[in-house]
């Protein structure tokens, strides 16, 4: 199987000699074997992403409909809720039922689907209201993810968090499900959505040179980068960039002894600015370009409780964070959480939480 892998038109990781990249050609060559055996016999198939579905979320779910079509199966596309309004000019994503707006389409595809792929997320309950239905359906179950610790909800689980997207290890997949590189306007729009989105035009994240080696192979097979660039991240109301300098001048709050600032932002805040889903993406980056800031959150008031963003730079772990105090996780550099109470408490216990762990900034500088 190994071999099979390294034939693979796509499989460039046996021309390095680190340790890791062999158990990485390896695991991969286990799952495809998996894979095609799970993909042989399902003919009626779903893909789920999670809730408040990103560029990654929607460009693996593209990118494996793209090829599963291609292969004559039956394949379905669905979403908990809503895609971010600087997504939906992707190809196919008019094709994804929406949950919450089409619930008995939705159940209906679940019941029938004899295959179900679960797509950039761990945890069942990133499948919203969907959760239950999905979890207690007979058809087989596969998760693809790139996230730390997925939990056991699926019969078979591809979990690789030492690639930069879900995108990223679709393409890996199916390169070697294929036999050869498979390649189609949508597909490639689709998996570089999803590469640029998760690693913030390459700002952050885990990515290596073999993510570049593949963004040179959909460069070259003819993706617009400056369009894409352009509908992700240039493609905002005049009200978002208010939003954004009302944030950074009104609601930013530097602690340069934690080496951490934070941006919060009230249901007020977002209502006096007419907020649409997607409109905050990219705010918790920005203050990690102060200098000597390493870690940066970003608070969301929602109806009864609060969403908070993790950045970090370096070593230091937003994700232990995430995960040991707001009931979150993710990556190192790259995390999230909620915390069920009002945003002045949930932000005195975030700097409590940040004082009782200001050692872990020491290997920072």
């Amino acid at each position: 199987m190994l071999l099979d892998f390294l034939n693979c038109p796509s499989g460039i990781f046996f021309n390095f000699k680190h340790e890791n990249t062999v158990a990485l050609v390896i695991d991969l060559a286990k799952y495809t074997k998996q894979l095609s055996e799970f993909f042989s016999s399902g003919n009626n198939i779903l893909l789920i992403s999670h809730i408040n579905p990103d560029g990654d979320a929607i460009g693996s779910q593209i990118a494996l409909y793209q090829y599963l079509t291609f292969k004559g199966k039956i394949v379905n596309m669905m979403a908990p809720n809503y895609l971010q309004e600087f997504l939906m000019w992707m190809e196919g994503s008019d094709q994804i039922y929406i949950f919450i707006k089409e619930r008995r389409k939705c159940r209906e595809l679940i019941r029938s689907a004899d295959l179900i792929i679960m797509l950039d997320f761990n945890q069942p309950n990133r499948m919203g209201e969907a959760e239950e239905i999905v979890t207690g359906s007979n058809a087989r179950k596969i998760l693809i993810d790139h996230h730390l610790d997925p939990a056991g909800f699926a019969d078979l689980i591809i979990s690789e968090s030492s690639m930069c997207s879900t995108s990223e290890l679709i393409h890996e997949l199916i390169c070697c499900l294929n036999g050869q590189t498979f390649m189609n306007k949508a597909y490639a729009e689709a998996l570089y959505t999803g590469i640029i989105t998760d690693t913030g035009n390459f700002e952050h994240g885990s990515y290596t040179a073999r993510t570049l080696r593949i963004v040179a192979e959909l460069l070259e097979a003819g993706v617009d980068k400056g369009k894409i660039l352009n509908l992700i991240y240039n493609n905002f109301s005049a009200e978002r960039l208010r939003l954004q300098g009302y944030a950074l001048n009104k609601r930013m709050v530097v602690l340069p002894e934690l080496k951490s600032a934070y941006i919060f932002l009230t249901k007020d805040d977002l209502k006096e600015y007419n907020h649409v889903k997607g409109d905050t993406e990219g705010f918790v980056n920005m203050p990690l370009s102060i200098k000597g800031v390493y870690f940066s959150t970003l608070f969301i008031e929602k109806d009864g409780f609060i969403k908070l963003s993790f950045r970090s730079k370096g070593n230091f772990p937003s994700n232990e964070i995430a995960s040991q105090y707001f009931s979150g996780g993710g990556h190192m550099n790259a995390s999230g959480g909620e915390y069920f109470d009002t945003l002045q408490n949930t932000i005195e216990y975030f700097i409590k939480v940040l004082k009782e762990n200001s050692w872990r900034f020491d290997n920072t500088d």
